[in-house]
């Protein structure tokens, strides 16, 4: 895009006011609104904002901080051209006030990383499976965990409004310039999943962040409530964020696709796993970053736990899918949809990196193997280690790993633990309703 584009479909569509959004370290969405007159000035000389009131940005006497928007992550909001007011959206990158881009914007930090794969001549693609529940909105319009349905993995329902929201989102987004690969109900009660065709890592982070917002506006506009919470009710599947990668060159060419070999997977894939299986216990501090994403993190509900990688097995935390040429990738299945998508998409490559520049080879594959029944004896013989269970185990593995923490920064990692500690740190003393329930009344 260009600003003479930009402005003409802002002239032509009547928009009348653009949000310039960015995102803090825990990955929620910030955003300045200005109308559609200042934007040729804003695209020109940036906005200034206050970084001091910004989770994890800055102190307040060094505040003063630059947004400059990305041109190319203009985008029209759908369901806004009805309205009296029309608004169009542009994500920026952040920048000090020393006219520097700021080390604590998670997406310059992903932008670090894949510069480093670029001097490789690795181009990373990412596509996800952003899996969500819809639930019924309480009578005062505060989120519930009331299901909306109680369909299943696949199940056609077309008189639910659950199904009917989970399609507009899906319209809503292809309107938007995305490529939805396919969509459908999960397998717990009202869980849906939508899944994004891959693009670099850039711009599939930049949609995942959006995705979210329009999930939940679409919702809200149907009576209900978009929830990404991992585990938002006991005994049932809890929700992903399964991540599928592949690495080009710039040339287009898949560089994991190895014809004749095991998996058609190379060399350079086969490191690449080695690198993330290595770093998988501090990646999951990022992927998996509130206290809730570790009640999804247990076996039995289909989220990986055991630290392995097979063709066929969806125990396993890295899986191969099916398919030839660019088609051929690795998914990592442990993220879930609380995670910043700058911060998992850099840690995921620089982990990768790290297996390819050290030649890191991983253990064989576990195929054809429910690893949920195997004992720990075997595990152990097989070289299958476990996932960090709780918050806090997964921040001291963060802590121990210099590759994953040079991925985010010394300011992103000391910020994000700090964060990541006091919320241990808060749901450590709270008295939950099991202990009233299973207690009080014996003791």
């Amino acid at each position: 895009m260009t600003k003479e584009k930009i402005l003409k479909e802002i002239y032509n569509k009547e928009i009348n006011a653009i949000w310039l959004q960015f995102v803090d370290i825990l990955g929620f969405p910030k955003l300045i609104e200005i109308s559609s007159k200042k934007l040729e000035k804003v695209i020109d000389n940036g906005i200034a904002f206050d970084g001091s009131s910004i989770e994890g940005f800055v102190r307040i006497e060094e505040s003063d901080m630059v947004l400059h928007p990305d041109l190319d992550t203009f985008i029209v909001l759908p369901w806004t051209l009805d309205q009296p007011i029309k608004i169009a959206r542009l994500i920026c990158d952040v920048y000090g006030h020393n006219g520097k881009p700021f080390s604590g914007s998670p997406r310059y930090m992903l932008k670090k990383v894949i510069e480093e794969a670029k001097k490789l001549g690795f181009y990373m693609n990412n596509g996800t499976e952003e899996e969500f529940f819809l639930f019924k909105l309480t009578e005062d319009k505060n989120p519930s965990t009331k299901l909306v349905s109680d369909g299943s993995y696949f199940e056609m329902l077309p008189e639910d409004i659950g199904e009917k929201t989970r399609i507009e989102i899906a319209v809503t987004l292809e309107k938007m310039g995305f490529e939805i690969e396919a969509s459908h109900h999960e397998v717990a009660p009202s869980q849906h999943e939508i899944d994004f065709k891959y693009a670099n890592a850039l711009t599939t982070a930049d949609r995942a962040t959006t995705f979210k917002t329009v999930a939940k506006t679409i919702a809200l506009q149907n009576g209900l409530y978009a929830t990404f919470l991992p585990k938002p009710i006991f005994g049932i599947n809890g929700s992903g964020m399964h991540t599928h990668i592949s690495l080009f060159t710039k040339n287009g060419k898949n560089i994991f696709y190895a014809p004749g070999k095991q998996f058609g997977l190379s060399n350079t894939a086969l490191y690449f796993i080695g690198g993330l299986l290595k770093h998988a216990k501090a990646i999951t501090a990022i992927t998996n970053p509130i206290v809730n994403s570790y009640k999804r993190l247990i076996p039995g509900y289909e989220a990986p736990v055991y630290m392995c990688w097979a063709e066929k097995n969806r125990s396993a935390l890295i899986r191969v899918p099916l398919g030839e040429f660019e088609e051929k990738r690795i998914e990592y299945r442990s993220p879930d949809p609380t995670a910043n998508p700058y911060l998992a998409l850099a840690v995921i490559l620089k982990a990768g990196l790290d297996g390819i520049k050290n030649k890191i080879t991983p253990p064989k594959p576990a195929n054809n193997i429910n690893i949920y029944e195997l004992s720990a004896k075997e595990k152990s013989a097989m070289g299958i280690d476990i996932l960090p269970s709780t918050l806090e185990k997964a921040i001291q593995e963060l802590k121990k790993d210099k590759v994953i923490l040079s991925a985010l920064g010394d300011h992103v990692a000391k910020k994000y633990i700090e964060a990541k500690e006091k919320e241990w740190d808060e749901y450590r003393i709270y008295v939950t309703d099991w202990e009233i329930k299973n207690s009080l009344p014996i003791y």
